[in-house]
């Protein structure tokens, strides 16, 4: 089936994503191996994109980390949200940028495998791919190929992990609806039906076709979510 989120966006997807670098392991003084700070959760809401807002989302990734045996650190959902204006060019509440809730890094799978160093490392040339992207319990994702395939992750971001100007809903209402409205996702496999870059993002490939729990399997996902630790 057609995925109908690439018809709403890709064409500006294409323009604001620019070049997208493949995965590839990160080298630097950072360890190579190390307890586990990043995770895609393992489950959705339930409810399709309405994930009971960022607190909501940062709940169902310390819940999921905390069964895993990681309750010591501080889990937050990789997740951003438009500003919004009561009048005026002045916003009322601020953008909120997934980079920024994420912590410093460096952050590792459920294997213990160097998925990106830093911030800028996540966002230009990270170690995520199908086989490193795991759930919290070191399970591999599905993706595209598999039945069912769930590679669309929510983010709301783009490339550079920072939100979207409000003129087009990008997080299904800041990730309270399950209803109206779409969602950007990535995708965790870093492939798609086409070879151009959008395809291969992590985080900003294509809009859902809608927030309910059926649009979002509808365009190749299920409704997770990338947890990371911010210590």
């Amino acid at each position: 089936m057609r995925k109908l989120g690439y018809l709403a966006l890709t064409a500006s997807a294409l323009a604001l994503l620019g070049a997208c670098t493949t995965p590839t392991t990160p080298t630097s003084s950072a360890p190579a191996t190390g307890p586990m700070s990043f995770f895609i959760s393992s489950t959705g809401s339930g409810k399709g994109a309405d994930l009971g807002g960022l607190a909501g989302a940062d709940s169902l990734c310390q819940r999921l980390a905390s069964a895993a045996g990681g309750s010591a650190k501080t889990w937050r959902a990789y997740l951003s949200t438009p500003p919004t204006f009561a009048s005026g060019t002045t916003p009322a509440v601020a953008a909120i940028n997934a980079r920024d809730r994420i912590g410093a890094g460096p952050w590792f799978n459920a294997k213990g495998v160097l998925i990106a160093r830093d911030l800028e490392n996540l966002h230009n040339g990270n170690n995520l791919s199908k086989d490193t992207a795991l759930d919290e319990r070191g399970n591999v994702v599905k993706g595209r190929g598999d039945t069912p395939n769930e590679h669309d992750i929510l983010t709301g971001s783009r490339a550079d992990g920072t939100a979207f100007a409000p003129q087009t809903d990008t997080t299904c209402k800041s990730w309270t609806s399950s209803t109206d409205g779409s969602a950007i996702v990535g995708h965790h496999d870093r492939t798609g039906p086409l070879p151009e870059n959008w395809a291969k993002s992590w985080n900003f490939s294509h809009q859902s076709a809608g927030c309910s729990q059926e649009a979002l399997v509808r365009t190749g996902g299920s409704g997770r979510l990338y947890c990371f630790a911010t210590n």
